[in-house]
């Protein structure tokens, strides 16, 4: 997948459509500053917004081979497209995020990117779906936080932990990271 370009194809689609979108998975962590390898793109959008979705997807060379009410995995023509997959934004937590997204800069592109700790969040939730995932997604939030501990809303991390009923692994990870201001 030649990232850049898929990238700044989508992006500048989104923004003429006026999709509400948030770049979330391995390579929201590169828009942080936290090398991580990853073969396609992750993204949350509106659910209101899957009809121009849909629209923008097909006219740049993509096929939607799965979609749920939760998911839409779309799947290029090309090797160079890569794959492509959407969480649908419609339950309170997932729009406040999209809300809150904050633009990124990646060279010459603007990219909306979830806040750190809605990009956590979303892996706190990964682990609840799917225990497998557990370590993979720990050791993510862990790269996450060994660099922004000190900027991170700790008390809206509790809130998400404690959601999925994994509040154990938060007090794991406030132990782990000492002494921290948990209001920031």
């Amino acid at each position: 997948m030649e990232f850049k370009k898929v990238l700044s194809s989508l992006i500048k689609n989104f923004e003429e459509e006026d999709v509400r979108y948030g770049l979330i998975g391995g390579f929201s962590l590169v828009m942080l500053g936290i090398p991580r390898t990853t073969v396609d793109l992750d993204f949350l959008v509106h659910r209101e917004d899957l009809k121009k979705l849909d629209k923008i997807m097909e006219t740049t060379g993509y096929k939607l081979v799965f979609r749920t009410e939760n998911v839409s995995q779309y799947v290029g023509s090309a090797s160079t497209l890569g794959g492509v997959d959407f969480l649908h934004a419609f339950r309170k937590y997932s729009k406040r995020m999209l809300k809150q997204a904050q633009i990124r800069k990646l060279d010459d592109l603007t990219i909306m990117v979830l806040r750190l700790e809605d990009i956590i969040g979303l892996k706190v939730q990964a682990i609840a779906n799917d225990p497998i995932r557990k370590n993979r997604e720990l050791a993510d939030i862990e790269s996450i936080l060994d660099k922004y501990k000190d900027e991170t809303n700790w008390e809206l991390l509790k809130e998400y932990f404690h959601l999925f009923d994994l509040d154990e692994d938060f007090n794991t990870l406030v132990k782990r990271y000492g002494n921290i201001d948990r209001t920031r």
